[in-house]
């Protein structure tokens, strides 16, 4: 890699002490505290949204977010010579959530939670209704999965020779589509009664990697799935990795839902919302897509034990399952 991020960062306030690699990108040791350079791809409207939300938060309490730093030129982006345009952001050296530990999972959560209530307070504006901030339906999504898991099904089904990893697939397909259909259904009923000022701003990509554990509180990152949708999606999103790590213990699920509550009222209809959601099989479906996808000669062993601990941790999932419904 070339030495062109240091004459990028020349073109920002303040001196780099320190440089090295780390998350794709350059985290940097400055006199005015961490940051972090990337390379950036994306549109200059969806960096100005991003700010702007950030900005907002910080006024509401959620004071450690990797906020983006602008130039010299008070510029969101800068370029190199070679025209790759790259963002400096704030940043921190803290762990990331440890999943092991239960003190640090329900700190995570009310802290998500939080997150929550302060994006319910920020107004939603109008130069924001567009693309990336207002993707399709959490409904939509899963039924366009759902579409490729029939194909991969029916591929399968006409193979005279099956390997280990496709009668994995066929053994239990039946009951985790018929998950699939009842949970899409559910949720496109849950929109359908739903108004548009009962969608909200979320992180869009919660999970331990951007819960990262301070003395006081958490610093959130990786805001750049942030959207306005259903908040529970996140709730779920960091539930399921604990969850899956955890093989499904309903106590622990229910502290985590309890936490968030005590913060946030989650209500019925969130509720509902989170228990289609894990109802879906979305772990199932991401194995199907990733075989359908890949070399079907060659399916890695890993494979073939993801969807055996699926099959094992069925059970305990749906007695969790009874305890949201």
């Amino acid at each position: 890699m070339n030495d062109q991020y240091l004459d990028v960062l020349q073109q920002y306030e303040g001196e780099t002490t320190e440089v090295r690699r780390g998350r794709g990108a350059w985290i940097c040791e400055r006199s005015d505290g961490w940051k972090l350079l990337k390379e950036y791809r994306g549109t200059l409207r969806r960096l100005e949204f991003e700010e702007a939300v950030l900005a907002s938060l910080k006024e509401r309490g959620i004071v450690y977010v990797d906020q983006y730093v602008r130039n010299r030129e008070g510029e969101l982006l800068t370029s190199a010579e070679d025209g790759t345009r790259y963002i400096l952001k704030d940043w921190f050296t803290e762990r990331e959530c440890n999943l092991k530990e239960r003190r640090e999972i329900l700190s995570a959560v009310m802290w998500i939670a939080k997150l929550h209530q302060a994006f319910r307070k920020i107004p939603w504006r109008e130069e924001w209704n567009l693309g990336s901030m207002l993707p399709p339906g959490l409904a939509e999504e899963m039924r366009r999965h759902t579409r490729e898991m029939k194909r991969v099904r029916n591929f399968i089904s006409t193979k005279r020779k099956k390997s280990e990893f496709e009668l994995c697939v066929m053994r239990h397909f039946s009951s985790f589509y018929e998950q699939a259909l009842e949970a899409q259904d559910g949720l496109e009923l849950l929109g359908k009664n739903q108004e548009q000022d009962q969608l909200f701003l979320c992180h869009g990509d919660l999970d331990q990697h951007h819960v990262l554990m301070r003395e006081q509180g958490v610093a959130l990152i990786e805001f750049s799935q942030m959207h306005r949708g259903e908040q529970m999606a996140d709730l779920y999103h960091f539930m399921r990795k604990v969850m899956e790590k955890h093989g499904w213990k309903e106590a622990l699920g229910m502290e985590m839902i309890d936490a968030y509550d005590r913060v946030l009222t989650i209500g019925k209809r969130n509720r509902r919302c989170l228990y289609y959601l894990f109802l879906y099989p979305e772990k199932y479906w991401k194995q199907l897509n990733y075989y359908n996808n890949t070399n079907k000669a060659w399916i890695p062993e890993k494979s073939v034990e993801k969807l055996k601990n699926l099959e094992q941790q069925q059970e305990q999932k749906m007695r969790f399952l009874a305890k949201i419904e």
